[in-house]
């Protein structure tokens, strides 16, 4: 009788134990992955900060058509703004998960 509450026991143990090992895997997943939307978000913003615009909304010469790039002021524009929206969507995202 006694061998039989060893032996569930021990596989309570076992099950228990792979529950953790499994855990633990998903954490540092989930660490790993979130290194990585860090990186991306820091490379966004290094993005959006190199993407300097008069803030006038008239174009400078250096921002007319066929500029530097090959884009106009206004394609720059709304390059800019779907970037902030970008990173702030992500921002909003980091936040919720932080607080769950």
């Amino acid at each position: 009788m006694d061998d039989a509450k060893g032996d569930s026991g021990v596989s309570a143990f076992d099950l228990l134990d792979s529950q953790v090992a499994k855990i633990v895997k998903q954490l540092n997943d989930c660490r790993k992955e979130n290194e990585l939307l860090r990186s991306e978000i820091a490379s966004l913003q290094t993005i959006l900060r190199s993407c300097k615009l008069p803030v006038s909304g008239k174009p400078s010469a250096d921002h007319d058509e066929g500029g530097s790039a090959g884009f106009s002021y206004t394609e720059k524009l709304q390059v800019r703004q779907k970037l902030v929206l970008i990173l702030q969507k992500i921002e909003m995202e980091l936040r919720d998960d932080s607080l769950q």
